[in-house]
Order: structure tokens, then C-alpha cells, then sequence
């Protein structure tokens, strides 16, 4: 990993030296800048390029990773990084599943600020983090500053910035973040929703892993989803997502807890999820990842909970979804029918939509259709 750090010192440098926290007009012109470009309509990709110099101009940083989250599981998907050399890829999945260190994000993310510092988790000795230790050290990052991107209670993405050298992120800087993580998550849901996204008739694919997490074999199938994943079968570089739901595997091991899944939208737009298992035994066992397009079933939670549904609304959608009638559905939810008729007003409006057709339509036509 040395490689990667002569490549971030010869590219940017010290990318956040000698700058000063914005403040006043300045300030409060770059967060509306920043809501705007969330509530664009843009897809992922698009929304943080645009992102990305508006924080840098608030919050100068050396590098950055970022990626959308599952706010069922918190798994993250579509991670993108800058800055960070690729092969650090899997070191910081198995640090995040794998190992005992400090301000992970499943922890992050059941704190109510969802902001914290790598300094304000070691009272300010780094070296007590493994991840510091394994991962930032050598390519000669200090500080992180992680931050987890909720809005409406639910996680929609994770933002982690570094800085290089000593000089560790100010409480202004954090606040800021911690100001605009709202305005990002809104951004990352509304991405979810946006584009066309088609459900299509791919065949399943199978990844054999090492318990290392190394690729074993993969059928034509699989590599096809790997191809669409953007991987690099023959690099070993595989996708952060499926070393993660692996990862999920090893650390629920020996717990009741499900086999992991993990929806993930692909840059081609499709839906799919992953689940992993164990396939034979120790010392000669390996992780089964099974790739496959996802049912309509296995994303809409994603999409309800995308459109700020209530979980009592989100009950309701998926019983109308079914074909049940106002007094059928009042009955299965011990409501009366005006109750129910008020949820489906309020379904209505936040879904953008005026009859139980028209919501059906779009939660199960226009999100998977076929794409031509």
C-alpha cells in the first residue's frame, strides 16, 4: 500500500492544507447549494460528483468514501472512493465485519449525532484502532471523520473523510457535516428511486469463496453479474458488496441470526441481491454467494421506506399491493375503514400518486419493468 500513498502525495498532495472553515454567507450559500443538488433528482453517481467539490470546499480533505446504505440491514452498496487506493478494499471489510475496533458504523449509526471523529473515538491516540494501524498508517492518512447519512430516522449512506498528517478535524468541520448529512441521505434515497430499473431474466450466479475471502470459482453467470457489478474477476478485485455479505456471514457464525442478504442496484439500473452460506465444512469449507435478480418482493421495502412511507403505511401499501379491499385490510390491521382511508390519502400523496392502480403501478411496473 505504499504505492498508493506516494500516488495520493504526487496527484493532490495536501489537499486540505492551510485552508479555513468557510463561515457567514459563504457558509450558508454552500448548504443550500448542497440540498439543492440532493433534491435534483440525480442518480448516484451524478449526485456525488456534484457533491464532491461543494464538501471539499467546506470540509478540505485528502481523501474520501462514500456509499449508499440498506437502512434494512445497514450493509453499504455502491461504494465510491477518492483517493484511496482499491486494493485497501478488503482490509477495510474485514476490519468492519471481521475485527474489534472503534466507531464502526452500525455503531455510528445507532448514536444520535451519527458524527464522530477517529481522534474523538481514541481520545486522540489513533494508534488504538486497527484500522489506523492496518489501513490509514501506510498510505499516510491521520484523522477520519465518518459520519452516517440518515434521514427520517432511517440510514441511507455513509460518508467517511480523511485527512493527511497530524491535523485532525475541527468541531466546525464536524458540524458541518453533521448539518448537511440529512440533506445527503434525502439525496441517496431519492437515487433509489430514480432511473429505470428493470428486473430482468438473468440466470443466477454462483461465487465460491475462500474463508480468506478469495475467489474460488465463479460460473458464467456469475461472472456476467460480476461484469455488471463493475469487478475484475481475474484481479481478485471483487465487489466491496459481496466481500461484505460474506464478511456478515463470518461474524454471524454461531448466532440464530438469517443467512446475510443484501439488495444491491447495479450501474446498469437492475436490482439484485446477494446471499451467502457455507458450503461444506471445516477446514475445507468455502462461502457460497449466490447472485440473482431481485422479485419485486425484495425491493419494495426498499422503495416504501424510499417514499417516507410509516411502517403502519408500508403495511397497508403491501396488503393493497395484494388486492385487498379497504374493509379487508381494516380487518387484517384491527383499523377501521377510515382509518384506512386516511393512510391511503396520506400513501397517496407521498408516493405522488391518486388511486390504488396508479400505486401499485408504480411500486411494481414502473420500478421493474423490463428495460428494452
Amino acid at each position: 500500500m505504499k504505492s498508493g500513498r506516494r500516488n495520493l502525495e504526487s496527484r493532490h498532495g495536501r489537499l486540505g492544507a492551510g485552508l479555513r472553515m468557510i463561515s457567514g454567507a459563504a457558509r450558508n450559500n454552500l448548504v443550500a447549494a448542497i440540498s439543492d443538488t440532493c433534491r435534483a433528482g440525480l442518480d448516484l453517481d451524478e449526485l456525488r460528483r456534484q457533491l464532491l467539490p461543494r464538501l471539499r470546499r467546506a470540509v478540505p480533505v485528502d481523501a474520501l468514501w462514500w456509499a449508499a446504505a440498506d437502512p434494512a440491514t445497514l450493509l453499504f452498496n455502491r461504494p465510491a472512493r477518492v483517493e484511496i487506493p482499491a486494493e485497501t478494499g478488503p482490509y477495510f471489510v474485514d476490519n468492519e465485519y471481521a475485527q474489534n475496533d472503534v466507531n464502526k458504523w452500525t455503531e455510528l449509526a445507532r448514536d444520535g449525532r451519527g458524527v464522530r471523529t477517529l481522534w474523538q473515538a481514541t481520545a486522540g491516540e489513533p494508534e488504538q484502532s486497527a484500522r489506523y494501524r492496518d489501513i490509514f498508517r501506510p498510505i499516510g492518512l491521520g484523522d477520519e471523520l465518518r459520519a452516517v447519512l440518515r434521514a427520517d430516522g432511517e440510514c441511507w449512506g455513509y460518508l467517511c473523510l480523511h485527512r493527511e498528517g497530524p491535523n485532525g478535524f475541527g468541531d466546525e468541520e464536524a458540524q458541518f457535516v453533521e448539518l448537511v448529512a440529512p440533506q445527503l441521505a434525502a439525496g441517496f434515497r431519492l437515487a433509489t428511486l430514480i432511473g429505470e430499473t428493470r428486473v430482468g431474466d438473468e440466470a443466477t450466479g454462483v461465487l465460491l469463496l475462500t474463508e480468506d475471502g478469495e475467489l474460488a470459482s465463479v460460473n458464467a453467470a456469475g461472472q456476467r453479474w460480476l461484469e455488471e457489478m463493475r469487478a475484475d474477476p481475474s484481479a481478485n478485485q471483487l465487489p466491496l458488496e459481496l466481500l461484505a455479505v460474506a464478511a456478515r456471514l463470518h461474524q454471524t457464525e454461531g448466532t440464530a441470526a438469517r443467512s446475510p442478504r443484501l439488495r444491491v442496484r447495479t450501474l446498469a439500473g437492475r436490482w439484485t441481491v446477494l446471499h451467502a452460506s457455507w458450503l461444506g465444512a471445516p477446514p475445507a469449507r468455502s462461502v457460497a454467494v449466490i447472485i440473482e435478480d431481485a422479485a419485486p418482493r425484495d425491493v419494495l421495502p426498499l422503495l416504501m421506506a424510499a417514499y417516507r412511507l410509516t411502517q403502519q403505511e408500508r403495511k397497508l401499501t403491501g396488503l393493497v399491493c395484494q388486492g385487498l379491499s379497504t374493509k379487508e385490510i381494516g380487518a387484517h390491521l384491527h383499523l377501521t375503514t377510515n382509518t384506512v382511508q386516511d393512510h391511503l390519502k396520506s400513501i397517496f400523496t407521498k408516493t405522488g400518486v391518486r388511486s390504488r392502480r396508479e400505486l401499485v403501478a408504480t411500486l411494481l411496473k414502473q420500478q421493474f419493468a423490463t428495460s428494452g
